[in-house]
């Protein structure tokens, strides 16, 4: 079959590679999408520690179950159209132990740490498997991942009805958070330096947007959510909060890269600062929200390219000139 595989940082070929099989527990799937996201930018460049080499990236994914393996439990079949949560959590480590899988001292997941989806076939263990609802394609399907991480986001962030919530990045993250911000009840203001991203923070519900913190009218937030890992960005996050407020750290950042924040701001005015990283536990309330139409997952997609375009498709994310990114396997190039 085809794949895309990253020899080593900066050095990315599709080409011929064996078909896999479904082992014990697991389940063959033929990929109908996988979106492309920032951290398959990290693992292309490098710079995401757990990533061995060679691999084949992709962790965001949709697609038919074609091959069912021995002993596998739940009654799946060949022909079942699924999305997979790519979390592989090691479930006996003290952090899975205490309900915390996505810090797994043993962390791995499909697409990051063990060959993924920017295939046109893939093997994932089966009880990471979700039927996906009959009114969803692949490519809606693919956007639930990230809907996950947003979910558990959420979460982490305890916002209450009319509370005022600053989200600042409207790449496809944040807009997803702006989705489930305004129908939790929120007011939410969205900042992102490119002018033509806001018209759609606004078509989600967003009762201001502007191209800075500056150019807002208030800048007194009971929460902000960072969605880009911007130092810059998460700074101007911080000094928009109103006292007692919370910051949420969502986007990415370089593991090297730093902030300046006040700690007597954060002892005086009670700041809470808090960390969301991947999904826990998120992935079926994720189903359920794309399929009910909370989130618009068709609006957020802006390109869809064959394997062939999967360098095209890193530069495109790169340039913050698109929203949601999909390779298409079954694509022609």
């Amino acid at each position: 079959m085809r794949a895309v595989v990253i020899d080593e940082p900066g050095k990315i070929r599709v080409t011929e590679v064996p078909d896999p099989e479904a082992g014990p527990g697991e389940v063959l799937i033929e990929v109908g999408a996988c979106g492309v996201c920032g951290t398959d930018l990290h693992i292309a460049a490098g710079e995401f520690p757990p990533t061995p080499y060679p691999i084949v990236p992709g962790h965001e994914f949709a697609g038919t179950i074609t091959a069912v393996g021995p002993d596998v439990e739940g009654g799946w079949q060949v022909g079942d159209k699924v999305a997979v949560d790519p979390s592989l959590f090691c479930g006996h480590c003290r952090q899975c132990r205490r309900g915390r899988g996505n810090l797994c001292e043993n962390w791995n997941a499909t697409g990051d740490t063990v060959d993924g989806a920017f295939a046109e076939r893939v093997t994932v263990p089966a009880h990471t498997v979700y039927l996906l609802p009959e009114n969803l394609d692949f490519q809606q399907g693919a956007l639930i991942e990230p809907v996950s991480c947003a979910v558990h986001g959420l979460r982490r962030l305890g916002v209450e009805v009319g509370e005022r919530v600053l989200v600042i990045g409207a790449g496809t993250m944040g807009l997803i958070m702006t989705q489930l911000l305004v129908a939790s009840g929120a007011q939410v203001s969205v900042v992102d330096l490119a002018e033509s991203k806001l018209g759609l923070a606004q078509e989600f519900g967003a009762v201001e947007v502007a191209t800075s913190t500056k150019g807002l009218s208030r800048r007194d937030f009971d929460a902000a959510v960072d969605a880009t890992g911007a130092p810059r960005a998460i700074q101007d996050a911080f000094d928009a909060l109103d006292r007692g407020g919370r910051l949420e750290v969502f986007g990415v950042a370089d593991g090297a890269a730093m902030i300046d924040l006040s700690p007597f701001r954060i002892y005086n005015d009670e700041i809470t600062i808090v960390g969301s990283m991947a999904v826990l536990n998120s992935y079926g309330e994720a189903v359920e929200l794309v399929a009910n139409g909370t989130i618009s997952a068709k609006r957020l997609i802006s390109h869809t390219l064959p394997l062939d375009g999967f360098e095209e498709a890193l530069e495109l994310v790169r340039s913050g000139s698109s929203t949601k990114v999909q390779i298409l396997p079954g694509l022609g190039g």
